[in-house]
């Protein structure tokens, strides 16, 4: 060794330093590439993605590898900058050489390939991947002798590699991908993909109208008056009952019968020969199960009920549509935005249209309304003028009936 020159030897010094770069920034790069872009890129038949996704079946085994490779090139590098030191300025420079290498080591073959393998991880992980795929058939005998040390080691501690559970993204996690794509996707896109990734955890009871609110047709009424409620309605299916709503017979399309609504024979006999089959959903169906009945059914509307058959309210497909792309749509009236910042709500409002509106967390797994809410919370109706702090908002009794809260105000938030 004492015949070589001293500038071969700093020659090989740089290749090893350099060769240390690279195991150092590939093993980064391979390690934090995004797993659902590499399946992208591999679906689109991108060759170093299809190298990279190979290898990353097996990390274990890449790992392996390079370690091996960065030990390797790291060790020798040490015996080079000791022979160089020794040649230079005998055994009083070993350690002047030591201190020094590992500062050259840590910057130029640690640091600065990792930061920017961190930054840039699909260049310098595509480009390696064609390098790690011959090496590690190569080197695969010495390799998977490490690994099996390795993993009889970490079997000894509880960990098996084999069942390492392999990436995947939960809902919650989901959600906060796709909240976090706010360079990427239009405000309204983005909340339509958190209203669809929602729709499994609520209920039709969530985002139907609610009893008490239901326009329907008495059959007890005179017919002059249901003549005129049918020219007047907003709506073009009504449900058809005697009395009240839980004697339902049947919803009545609109357009079946407005020919006929001037007919001198057009009576009640009439209207209930035109009803469809009332439908009737329980209350605990999920939305997303709700919106394949109403396909598959080719329904648009239904009743909902409890566990004791009781009508509780009423869903149409619109209501399940609005759940999705509800911002869209114009701010919901009952909802008002205040000039100081506050809220001026209508405590029929739903909880889930109030968190959708505002972007609250107000909790929607007890009372599915605003009213429900603040009589669970007070135990009692307050009255006007009455002030509280609810859930961390402080909101003002504006007005209430007998039975119900009817409207609040929610403070501006400090």
């Amino acid at each position: 060794m004492n015949d070589i020159p001293l500038s071969i030897l700093f020659s090989v010094l740089a290749v090893l330093l350099l060769l240390s770069a690279f195991f150092s920034g590939s093993e980064t790069a391979l390690m934090t590439l995004n797993r659902y872009r590499l399946q992208h890129l591999v679906k689109q038949k991108h060759r170093g993605a299809m190298k990279a996704h190979q290898l990353l079946k097996r990390p274990d085994r890449l790992l392996g590898l390079i370690l091996l490779g960065n030990n390797f090139v790291n060790i020798l590098a040490s015996s080079i900058a000791t022979l160089i030191a020794i040649r230079i300025g005998g055994d009083e420079a070993i350690a002047p050489a030591t201190a020094i290498l590992t500062i050259v080591v840590l910057i130029f073959s640690e640091v600065t390939p990792k930061t920017l393998a961190a930054l840039k991880p699909e260049t310098l992980a595509f480009i390696s991947a064609w390098f790690y795929a011959p090496m590690l058939k190569v080197f695969y005998p010495i390799v998977w002798i490490v690994n099996v040390i390795s993993n009889l080691l970490l079997r000894i501690v509880g960990v098996n590699p084999k069942k390492a559970k392999k990436d995947s993204l939960d809902k919650n996690e989901l959600k906060s991908i796709v909240a976090d794509t706010d360079h990427l996707l239009p405000a309204r896109y983005q909340k339509m993909l958190l209203s669809i990734l929602d729709l499994e955890s609520a209920s039709v009871e969530d985002i139907m109208t609610h009893r008490k609110e239901i326009v329907g047709v008495d059959l007890e009424d005179s017919i002059e008056d249901i003549v005129e409620q049918l020219r007047n309605s907003p709506h073009t299916r009504l449900p058809v009952y005697k009395k009240n709503i839980d004697r339902v017979i049947g919803f009545l399309h609109l357009r079946t019968v407005l020919s006929n609504i001037n007919h001198p024979n057009f009576d009640k006999q009439v209207i209930i020969e035109s009803l469809v089959k009332p439908f009737f959903i329980p209350a605990s169906t999920s939305i997303h199960k709700q919106m394949q009945i109403f396909k598959t059914e080719k329904l648009r509307i239904g009743l909902v009920v409890d566990e004791y058959g009781d009508v509780q309210g009423l869903l149409t497909l619109d209501d399940l549509l609005q759940e999705i792309v509800g911002e869209l749509v114009a701010e919901a009236p009952d909802i008002k935005l205040q000039s100081d910042g506050g809220y001026l709500v209508d405590a029929s409002v739903t909880v889930r249209e109030l968190n959708r509106v505002t972007q609250w967390d107000l909790p929607t797994e007890g009372p599915k309304t605003l009213n429900g809410l603040i009589i669970e919370y007070m135990e009692t109706i307050p009255e006007p003028s009455t002030s509280i702090k609810l859930h961390g908002h402080i909101i003002e009794i504006i007005q209430r009936d007998e039975h119900t809260v009817k409207s609040v105000r929610f403070h501006p938030s400090n």
